[in-house]
């Protein structure tokens, strides 16, 4: 019985320290219609290019993301998640895909041995909005601060 108390708290323990690592942070009052997880006080930049909008989220060297918003110029995101997976793999140094889901996909790219880097891309469609997410375009990131950034906006 004392065991399987003990992993009951051990389980919620380590939950509650995962769902705490990130926030809900409204992005409405950078002019984006979406929630996405963010740690606490997050610098945003955000550059209105006219017929798109480029916001960064930043916190530290482990949390940035890029979102690019634009008119949606089709609501398939298979295909618009097909066309970034091929524009990703013809990159020079693109490696392998190391997950894949209905809206996006996190991958690897390899230098060499020693200078490895991942990224994710990921495609919603909010009304006539797409946004398109990825890394910030500055940084070296790691397999798992990627997954964490790719799992915050998902």
């Amino acid at each position: 019985m004392k065991k399987i108390l003990w992993v009951i708290t051990m389980t919620l323990i380590l939950s509650c320290s995962q769902e705490s690592k990130f926030q809900d942070y409204d992005l409405m009052k950078h002019g984006l219609a979406i929630k996405i997880k963010a740690p606490a006080e997050p610098e945003v930049k955000v550059t209105d290019m006219g017929i798109a909008k480029d916001v960064t989220v930043k916190k530290g060297d482990e949390y940035n993301i890029q979102i690019i918003s634009s008119a949606a110029t089709t609501y398939d995101i298979a295909k618009i998640i097909e066309e970034k997976k091929k524009e990703v793999q013809e990159g020079v140094y693109f490696s392998q895909i190391i997950q894949e889901d209905d809206n996006g996909f996190v991958f690897e790219k390899k230098v060499n041995e020693d200078n490895v880097n991942y990224d994710f891309r990921v495609v919603k469609i909010v009304g006539d909005v797409e946004y398109d997410f990825q890394t910030g375009l500055m940084g070296k990131f790691s397999k798992s601060d990627v997954i964490d950034m790719y799992d915050a906006v998902r």
